[in-house]
């Protein structure tokens, strides 16, 4: 499935158009059209629509057919947990060769999770 047919059918299933969606993603009446026309849009409007119809973007681009992320929340993972996830992210745990703290590798995590 393409990110306007998933997108059709998830607001027809939430009971909406897609004008309502796009109105409700800060997009234009029709802006979702235009991705039925082999245009690719781009990750701000996919992050947009798939907050509205409460999905993740990897669903809505077609990359999984999970409807929600089942990666922790970075907020609920630990400190060995944090550091492993920035490891597999290819991030530094170190800043001026002092250690992060838990709150700044979460954030770091979630800037980099965000940017995917």
């Amino acid at each position: 499935m393409t990110f306007f047919e998933r997108t059709r059918d998830l607001a027809k299933q939430r009971g909406m158009n897609l004008k309502q969606v796009a109105q409700k993603a800060s997009l234009s009446e029709n802006a979702l059209y235009r991705y039925n026309q082999g245009i690719n849009p781009k990750y701000p409007t996919v992050k947009a629509v798939a907050d509205v119809l409460g999905v993740s973007v990897d669903y809505l681009l077609g990359n999984t057919d999970e409807m929600h992320p089942t990666d922790k929340n970075p907020q609920d993972m630990n400190s060995v947990e944090l550091e492993e996830a920035l490891r597999g992210e290819g991030a530094s745990l170190r800043f001026e060769g002092k250690e992060l703290s838990d709150e700044y590798k979460r954030m770091i995590l979630d800037i980099l999770q965000n940017l995917k």
